[in-house]
């Protein structure tokens, strides 16, 4: 907890290496995300922006840095125990249960919950068109909405911190605008840092309170969300 009382950061990374094989992935990657904010991290295709994200949540390990989650330390925890201090992770792909329906999936996200606790109202609110289709098997649900299913999973549990992985691949407009509204709404509570991954500049320019710009692995340029434009993100992506 004193080392969030410093810096403001909910969330510390810091000079975190990744390597498959003999290839260096991840470059000394260093930043902290704030709750109450989004932290969008921008990059080509194969820069390391998921790879990032699945060392944030334990899925692949930190060969060496730190990991740092309201002064806890997560960097050799599996995803389990990270889970259960507050890491919440939508992968790329969304990876909904299809056999399992709507109820059901979201359920899965209440797993490290006490147990008999009741899927919470807010998730509905949030997505109402999950409350419409709770009997539906996720396989059955559109693309989009399948989306809306792999963020309300992921935040049941309640996280202090949200990873989300382009969330807006290959999804409709309609529904891009109403997962950028939900962002935008978790992010003003206060109460929880969001790192996004994204490819979709407009959406990232949009909710980004700070952003990274990756380029083969390491983070090359930082800034406040209202800079993006005047210091040149976009271009950076296209090289």
């Amino acid at each position: 907890m004193a080392d969030e009382g410093r810096s403001g950061a909910l969330l510390r990374v810091e000079g975190v290496n990744q390597y498959y094989g003999g290839s260096h992935i991840l470059r000394d990657v260093a930043f902290e995300a704030r709750a109450g904010e989004v932290t969008v991290l921008l990059g080509r295709n194969g820069v390391g922006k998921s790879t990032l994200l699945k060392s944030l949540v334990g899925a692949v390990p930190v060969r060496t840095g730190r990991v740092v989650l309201d002064g806890a330390e997560l960097t050799r925890l599996p995803s389990h125990e990270r889970a259960r201090l507050g890491v919440g992770y939508v992968p790329q792909g969304r990876e909904i249960f299809a056999r399992l329906t709507v109820e059901e999936n979201l359920r899965m996200g209440l797993a490290i919950r006490p147990r008999g606790e009741a899927i919470p109202d807010e998730l509905l609110q949030l997505f109402p068109v999950l409350g419409d289709m709770r009997r539906r098997r996720g396989g059955d649900l559109s693309g989009g909405q399948q989306q809306q299913l792999a963020i309300a999973r992921a935040i049941a549990a309640h996280p202090r911190l949200l990873l989300l992985d382009e969330p807006t691949e290959g999804i409709q407009p309609s529904i891009i605008k109403e997962i950028g509204r939900v962002i935008r709404r978790l992010a003003e509570r206060g109460t929880m840092a969001i790192v996004l991954v994204e490819q979709y500049y407009d959406f990232a320019a949009e909710l980004a309170d700070q952003y990274l710009v990756m380029q083969r692995g390491a983070i090359v340029q930082r800034g406040r969300g209202e800079n993006m434009h005047a210091e040149g993100a976009r271009h950076l992506i296209a090289i």
